[in-house]
């Protein structure tokens, strides 16, 4: 007798989920390597193989929005899929900071809420990106209007935003999730597990889910939060690593995570998550404390952080500046040391990967 297994399948960039008898595809080699349930498959130019997901090498990137010595900005920078930051496009929409960004579809993307610098200052506006980069005009979103907070891309194609502050009740910080479906449309509020905060970070891991982590609920915190593949977000997880808030997040190797960020006036440090969410201790990397910047990632398999913003002892005192430098990830989780990247400098912006093809 036949047995039933659900098998992902790539046609030939796209996954597609099938269910049918191993012993009836005749086209999968079986012989070296046997696929388990939810195997990925691959097309290897004769027949389908159990392998890990093909990456589309061409992926590319976008930093977007965000605060410079001017105030909030609607600037974006195209991230190149070798890791190279263009020049600044003056973006339509409106100018904001303290918004966050992710991945959907196949290929796009989508800033979401964030903060105008002027009343009514929280919004619940979003801007799809297209497959070649284009940023469209403000959508009037729906859901609490908010800002610090993050999103990520879960169950291959649809995206999730999550937590931030609302500023407008006395805890001021807010557990609301907000879906976005695979055509780029956002959901009403639902309220999720997991302790309220704002100025987290976030990332997709194991190809179809994601997590959400640090971040501050009055101090900072150590907490993560992983999110199925439908969606779901489970509640807290005392995570491991320095408490730490306003980090970055991102993809790296085709299926795994990492966190960065810094504690005020210390070392980088990293949080590497594993494919099955897993959050490893901290690593001291390379690099100025920096914070507010954004991450993502590109090429298919490596990750970018960006932007930002240090503290510079100047004349006895402390002074924030905004920063361009960028940090590659490399599809192993190894943080390369700063390169003065392209653009603008400033942070609390966000970031997401799109174009596929």
């Amino acid at each position: 007798m036949a047995t039933y297994k659900s098998i992902k399948y790539i046609i030939p960039a796209a996954v597609v989920e099938h269910t049918d008898s191993i012993n009836a595809l005749s086209d999968v080699d079986t012989t070296t390597t046997a696929p388990t349930d939810g195997q990925t498959l691959k097309w290897n130019g004769t027949n389908w193989v159990p392998g890990d997901l093909e990456i589309a090498a061409t992926q590319k990137a976008i930093f977007g929005f965000g605060k410079a010595d001017s105030g909030e900005t609607n600037i974006t920078n195209i991230v190149s899929s070798t890791g190279v930051v263009a020049a600044d496009t003056t973006g339509v929409g409106t100018a904001r900071e303290a918004i966050s960004a992710t991945g959907y579809g196949e290929d796009k993307a989508i800033f979401g809420f964030g903060n105008t610098g002027s009343s009514p200052y929280r919004t619940n506006l979003s801007n799809l990106v297209s497959n070649t980069g284009v940023v469209a005009t403000d959508s009037t979103g729906v859901g609490t209007t908010k800002y610090r907070l993050a999103a990520a891309c879960y169950g291959g194609d649809k995206g999730i935003f999550a937590f931030g502050s609302d500023h407008n009740s006395s805890s001021q910080w807010t557990s609301h999730k907000n879906l976005v479906s695979n055509t780029g449309v956002v959901a009403t509020d639902t309220t999720n597990a997991g302790t309220a905060r704002r100025d987290l970070a976030a990332a997709s891991y194991g190809t179809d889910k994601a997590i959400f982590g640090f971040g501050d609920t009055g101090s900072s915190t150590n907490i993560t939060n992983l999110v199925s593949n439908t969606g779901v977000i489970s509640s807290d997880v005392t995570g491991v690593g320095t408490s730490r808030e306003k980090i970055g997040a991102s993809g790296y190797g085709g299926n795994k995570a990492i966190f960065g960020g810094s504690i005020e006036n210390d070392k980088h440090k990293t949080n590497l998550v594993s494919a099955t969410g897993i959050v490893a201790s901290d690593v001291t990397g390379v690099g100025e404390s920096r914070w507010g910047y954004a991450g993502s990632v590109y090429g298919g398999d490596k990750g970018i952080f960006g932007f930002g913003t240090n503290n510079t002892l100047k004349y006895g005192m402390y002074t924030e500046e905004y920063g361009n430098f960028v940090r590659l990830i490399s599809n192993i989780g190894v943080v390369a040391s700063d390169s003065t990247g392209a653009g603008t400098a400033r942070d609390d912006l966000g970031a997401a990967g799109f174009s596929l093809t």
